[in-house]
């Protein structure tokens, strides 16, 4: 049928003026022109109907796999695929009598072709990314970076037999032939070989992982992972700004992980106040009197000062003078007071370490350091309980009969001068 039609077009031609070989060309070409265009037509066709009866049936389905391929355009790229195929098997029955445009055109639809497959690889992979992400495990051990190192190879291979069709070669001679190329082509994947290689250490022993907050000062980073990518990790920092740090440097370098203070269920508060010195003295009778009235340390006062007075009595101590024998002193009941309010406060972990010590004493004054550990975590819910916890440790401190020490401000000197 196809070469009666042919048969008639080229008598009509002829029967135009044209010469047969004239008319042979003309027709063969013109049927070549019908092809494409019926590829075409076919093409949209595929597109309207039949992509969305897959998207329909996509949508319907339980999984989400088939929604993120999908959402990925992995059966659009497909659909690349109908009119290529259709050229490139009817081409020869169309152009017959001209075997090297033949060839010509089956070599651009080969590589054609190939690009279409590989875009379609491209989006497999990253449906595949999307997928795993949904996963538990995704969080300790993300896959972005392998996924990346396998389109390297993907896209490679895909070059390779690019070239292989362009220049008529085996693909596998080509490959053989990039033994002597290996140098440059390490010199230019150093990058991804340190990164993956890097990966691979991280992901072994669980260093890093999506949502965790790192801290890399050489690079300026403080914030959250957001990425993990073959060469490169996204950080954003508290102040929206994004870091990329190599991924082989998280290796190489040193940083902070703080997954371990949020997977430990508290948060350190590490801070001290300095206590001017010649504020610090024995207690008095009427001192403990005042203390014993205190809620958090009441119990404290009269038990140690119980304890006291048996030692200094079995002891036949001379009381008229206070450094003979033993004597509470005003910062060791305000230490105990620390230690029952910080005990009795709701946010403060009891079974963590507890600290209420002092430091050396310097030029300062004495400090007096609280080291223990918030139930909150959050970041500015964990500041003010940083900050309700010292108002109240400062605004007590005279109660103790004790004074934070201070260097004198300018209205301090003119008072002095006054």
């Amino acid at each position: 049928m196809f070469k009666n039609l042919a048969t008639l077009i080229i008598n009509w031609l002829t029967s135009l003026g044209l010469t047969e070989n004239t008319a042979q060309i003309v027709t063969d070409y013109t049927f070549f022109a019908m092809l494409i265009v019926v590829s075409i037509i076919i093409y949209f066709i595929t597109r309207k109907v039949f992509l969305a009866i897959i998207h329909h049936a996509t949508k319907k389905s339980k999984t989400n796999w088939d929604d993120v391929l999908a959402q990925k355009k992995f059966f659009w790229i497909l659909a690349y695929l109908v009119p290529s195929y259709i050229i490139y098997i009817f081409t020869p029955l169309i152009l017959e009598n001209y075997p090297q445009t033949i060839s010509a055109i089956k070599t651009g639809i080969s590589i054609y072709m190939i690009i279409i497959v590989l875009m379609a690889i491209n989006a497999f992979l990253n449906a595949i990314v999307v997928i795993y992400q949904n996963f538990t495990i995704a969080k300790s051990k993300p896959i972005k970076g392998y996924i990346q190192v396998v389109k390297i190879i993907v896209f490679l291979v895909g070059s390779i037999i690019i070239l292989a069709s362009l220049f008529g070669k085996n693909p596998l001679g080509l490959i053989g032939g990039l033994g002597a190329f290996s140098a440059v082509l390490l010199l230019v994947f150093k990058d991804p070989i340190l990164g993956f290689v890097g990966g691979i250490q991280l992901s072994a022993n669980n260093m890093v992982a999506p949502g965790d907050w790192i801290s890399m000062p050489q690079y300026k980073a403080d914030g959250t992972v957001v990425d993990i990518a073959l060469t490169t990790i996204k950080v954003q920092n508290w102040d929206k700004t994004i870091s990329t740090i190599p991924t082989y440097s998280l290796i190489s370098d040193s940083f902070k992980n703080w997954r371990g203070m949020e997977e430990s269920g508290g948060r350190r508060i590490k801070r001290s106040i300095n206590l001017d010195m010649k504020s610090i003295k024995f207690c008095t009778p009427d001192m403990l009197n005042k203390y014993s009235k205190i809620e958090y340390v009441k119990d404290y006062v009269e038990n140690t000062e119980k304890n006291l007075i048996e030692y200094n009595t079995l002891k036949n101590i001379d009381n008229s003078v206070l450094v003979n024998g033993r004597r509470q002193t005003n910062i060791g009941v305000f230490r105990a007071y620390l230690r029952g309010y910080l005990h009795n406060h709701p946010h403060v972990h009891d079974d963590m370490t507890f600290l209420i010590r002092q430091l050396q004493p310097t030029e300062k004054g004495i400090p007096l350091e609280i080291y223990i550990f918030s139930k909150i975590q959050e970041w500015a819910k964990y500041e003010d309980l940083q900050s309700d916890i010292f108002d109240h440790v400062l605004a007590v401190v005279p109660e103790f009969d004790l004074k934070v020490f201070q260097n004198p401000s300018g209205d301090d000197f003119r008072k002095l001068i006054n």
